[in-house]
């Protein structure tokens, strides 16, 4: 993850990339190392609720550099669709890790990809901020999040041939290579707009 640390003003900005693009990580390795113990239901849970939790960080952490560049011109509308955002997190989150089906959980983050949607039509209609590169970059991390996701609970292929996938090409496989390619764009379109917010300056107007 490389962030240009001594070009960016808002030191913030990428301390709060940096910790979303590696919970995710952390969060699933914990869970996929202990996740064959012997300790029960409980410990499972506990373990599962790690891993939820690291996917929320990455889409609370995440999206807040692009709430604040999005928003850049209006510091009242910002604080308020900031706090706006965490208030909805905080509620996803609860549901994340205490959801007890694959559907549920992934349903705990639909009202937070909407608001993301409404920033990236905010950007997408002029009315938002932000570098005219990073619209598609986000518009991919948000569509290979959620088709990661439907895959997951689909349980396509296996579902169709069981016992053939069993080590190779299910779906949970496929979701994780998904959700790093997802990450992977949220790093991309971050650098093009913290290359955009080193050169611009709000109308005074605004």
């Amino acid at each position: 993850l490389s962030i240009p640390w001594s070009e960016v003003e808002e030191w913030w900005i990428c301390v709060v990339h940096y910790l979303a693009c590696l919970s995710p990580t952390v969060g699933s390795v914990l869970y996929h190392i202990f996740m064959n113990h012997e300790g029960g239901v409980h410990i499972y849970d506990t373990l599962l609720s790690f891993d939820m939790f690291g996917v929320c960080l990455v889409n609370t952490l995440g999206a807040l550099p692009i709430v604040h560049i999005t928003l850049l011109c209006y510091p009242s509308s910002r604080r308020a669709a900031m706090l706006a955002y965490l208030t909805l997190s905080c509620h996803g989150i609860h549901c994340a890790v205490t959801a007890k089906s694959n559907v549920r959980r992934l349903r705990s983050f639909a009202w937070q990809a909407l608001f993301r949607l409404f920033l990236f039509i905010l950007r997408w209609t002029g009315r938002g901020t932000g570098s005219p590169s990073s619209l598609h970059l986000y518009l991919i991390m948000d569509s290979l999040a959620l088709l990661g996701g439907l895959v997951n609970i689909s349980r396509v292929p296996e579902r169709f041939s069981p016992g053939r996938f069993d080590y190779w090409l299910n779906s949970h496989q496929i979701m994780h290579v998904m959700v790093v390619l997802s990450i992977i764009y949220l790093h991309w379109g971050m650098l093009e707009d913290l290359a955009w917010l080193r050169q611009y300056q709000c109308p005074v107007d605004m």
